[in-house]
């Protein structure tokens, strides 16, 4: 693979993706791999983390949405999951100055459910202090599911129509998309996902429907700038029809 400055410099400037989803897959195997624990993995995929951030930045990515913590990761174990919440919390607060002052805007999406209410309002309150910037929009997935997010957008909609705010001939797709946690981020154009494996897990199943999909066998830990710029210039390559014939 060539250098990172050889591959920024192919890009087409004039033909990226909006919006690019990251399934970051593999830190397990990855602390297996290197006889560590599976929280030192995690540890290890935060560093991936901020370096493809840092990419993100310099090509000029409007949308980045990682997938952190999802709605099925309460099923492992305790200690897991409480690590793994701590890490977040633990890298946010570490982060969030950092990243507002490179002009971010970092955002959590996913159910607040699940969550205790100091965790939930920390995480508020530490992201605030980035929602006046401009500049590169990170989504950070946390306790989100795509089939969890669809049922508490179809709840709150039933709500809204009980009390007449539109009528059943105004449900249309755009009507559902400003029930999604998603709303006003536009659809993602690129998902990536690590490690090898061939599946979406629902992550953003809504709004992939024309998105285009680009798989690595590199575990998340491992992913660097490089492979990610490839991806991109992979999906430059590509030719969106969106259900059209060309």
């Amino acid at each position: 693979m060539m250098n990172y400055k050889e591959l920024i410099a192919k890009l087409d400037r004039n033909s990226l993706p909006n919006h690019i989803g990251v399934i970051m897959d593999g830190n397990g195997r990855w602390a297996k791999k290197n006889n560590t624990t599976r929280l030192n993995g995690h540890k290890k995929g935060a560093g991936a983390v901020r370096e493809i951030v840092e990419a993100s930045v310099e090509v000029g990515l409007e949308y980045l949405t990682i997938y952190a913590f999802s709605t099925e990761n309460w099923r492992r174990s305790k200690q897991e999951v409480h690590g793994l919440l701590k890490l977040i919390m633990n890298t946010l607060m570490q982060e969030i100055d950092e990243l507002t002052k490179n002009n971010i805007v970092v955002k959590f999406i996913g159910s607040p459910k699940g969550l205790s209410q100091s965790y939930y309002d920390q995480i508020v309150e530490n992201c605030r202090k980035s929602w006046n910037n401009t500049g590169l929009n990170l989504n950070v997935a946390m306790n989100y599911g795509g089939r969890q997010e669809i049922v508490e957008a179809v709840q709150k909609l039933v709500s809204d129509y009980s009390i007449n705010k539109f009528q059943a001939e105004d449900i249309d797709r755009s009507l559902i998309q400003k029930y999604l946690y998603t709303d006003n981020i536009p659809d993602p154009d690129l998902l990536i996902r690590t490690s090898g494996e061939l599946r979406l897990s629902n992550f953003l199943i809504w709004q992939s429907a024309y998105s285009e999909l680009w798989f690595t066998e590199t575990l998340w830990p491992d992913f660097n700038r490089q492979e990610f710029v490839q991806a991109i210039l992979d999906y430059q390559m590509r030719q969106r029809r969106f259900g059209a014939a060309k």
